[in-house]
């Protein structure tokens, strides 16, 4: 994918893996040249992490429209009124810990997600990132062959709600760049299809195990966007409000 954008981003990355900082933008004021160069960068790093933003709620939620129709989420306290598009996540009430892909247990899960850092610790706070594209393409060609052509169950378990399922592809290709991602993550799938529950229990573990390597991920703090299907999410000792955007089919 190659595209030439008048506007000179200053793309810092971070790891091998996956993550880039973005230097020169004003996500407040950001025209379509700087959107447009800044997409691209995107889907090449799959998470960025843009610092000194500051936005207030209503350029928040403005900023996620130009990703899609931002997503309400069904369980998660809001913002305020005002701002339903809005969550937020504080680890003090038990934060989110643990590896996820957002809203899994949707039809429709959300393309996107922002978030931005409000409170951060000396020390410690930070959100990983995994490069669910790295995590598939370092699978032997056998387990790859394996795994094309499963589905996976993920449910709302985690927030009281069995009865709330989806099912999706084990693997996803991605619209834009027609690469192939790993899609289950720990909190939301429950098991898969076509398995045994023992073995679908067996393979998942290996395939969680597998995503969380520290070779495959990234993770800082600020304000940041990411990529639904190339990137899984666990964080850790912080206080953001996030914002889910768009939708991508289960196809």
């Amino acid at each position: 994918m190659t595209a030439t954008f008048t506007t000179a981003l200053d793309v810092r990355p971070i790891t091998g893996a996956c993550g880039a900082e973005v230097h020169g933008l004003d996500l407040a004021t950001l025209d379509d040249a700087g959107w447009d160069a800044m997409y691209a960068a995107w889907l090449e790093h799959l998470v960025l992490f843009f610092p000194g933003q500051s936005l207030d709620a209503d350029t928040h939620v403005a900023f996620g429209r130009r990703f899609g129709e931002p997503e309400i989420h069904p369980y998660i306290p809001k913002r305020d009124d005002e701002h339903p598009e809005i969550v937020v996540i504080d680890t003090d009430s038990g934060g989110a810990e643990f590896w996820h892909t957002d809203v899994t247990f949707s039809p429709t899960p959300p393309m996107a997600s922002i978030l931005q850092m409000m409170v951060n610790p000396a020390r410690g706070g930070d959100t990983l990132f995994t490069n669910q594209y790295r995590v598939y393409e370092t699978l032997s060609a056998p387990m790859q062959e394996f795994l094309e052509g499963l589905t996976a169950t993920h449910t709302a378990s985690t927030f009281g709600h069995p009865e709330q399922q989806a099912t999706h592809p084990v693997v996803r290709t991605h619209p834009d760049t027609g690469r192939t991602s790993l899609f289950v993550n720990r909190t939301f799938t429950s098991h898969i299809v076509e398995l045994r529950r023992t073995e679908s229990d067996a393979l998942l573990e290996y395939l969680y195990t597998w995503s969380e390597q520290p070779r495959s991920s990234a993770g800082t703090g600020g304000t940041r966007a990411r990529s639904g299907s190339g990137t899984t999410a666990a964080r850790s000792t912080t206080r953001c409000p996030i914002t889910r955007v768009g939708g991508a089919s289960s196809a």
